[in-house]
């Protein structure tokens, strides 16, 4: 969830936002004189985001979710067991 904020009504607000930043991975834009100028999330958010924007700059990577999203298009699977079977982990 995305709230809105004014730094001025932040400020006394903080330790109730921090906290729910952290308990519900809430996210706050904090506002001056009426634009957005900072952006609270909590740390995993953070990482998250950050994970994901890594493998968004990977031409490998971004290579190969696309061969995969062309095979499950193509019907090229294969059941999960089947996987887990031929890795030794059943």
């Amino acid at each position: 969830m995305v709230n809105t904020v004014s730094l001025k009504e932040l400020r006394p607000e903080l330790p109730r936002v921090i906290s729910r930043i952290d308990a519900r991975l809430d996210r706050y834009v904090i506002t001056k004189r009426g634009k957005p100028v900072v952006v609270m999330m909590s740390v995993e958010d953070y990482e998250s985001l950050m994970e994901t924007l890594d493998i968004l700059a990977d031409p490998q990577a971004m290579a190969g979710l696309r061969r995969g999203e062309e095979d499950i298009r193509k019907g090229r699977t294969r059941p999960w067991e089947d996987i887990k079977a031929s890795l030794g982990l059943l």
